[in-house]
């Protein structure tokens, strides 16, 4: 079992998340067609290596950004996706 490393709570096993989205995928504004709104949510790049996403940890709530690789499926890093007061 891999572990995730949550931002708020640390290690964890991966089946306490859940994905979120790519990270950087930008929502379509204004008067969107219905392929256009069928890519934006059916889409994935799915890169091979590098790849930085979204995710919630189920457990707490909290999305963050976790950067991994998805060829080796070692995590690179993971941070909070809260604004800094």
């Amino acid at each position: 079992m891999q572990l995730f490393p949550c931002p708020y709570c640390g290690p964890r096993a991966e089946t306490e998340f859940a994905f979120g989205a790519e990270a950087g995928k930008t929502r379509p504004e204004g008067e969107v067609s219905d392929e256009a709104w069928s890519r934006y949510l059916y889409a994935e790049k799915n890169p091979k290596g590098a790849t930085r996403e979204i995710w919630v940890h189920l457990t707490c709530g909290e999305f963050f950004a976790l950067e991994r690789d998805t060829l080796t499926h070692a995590v690179k890093s993971s941070s909070s996706l809260r604004p800094v007061s």
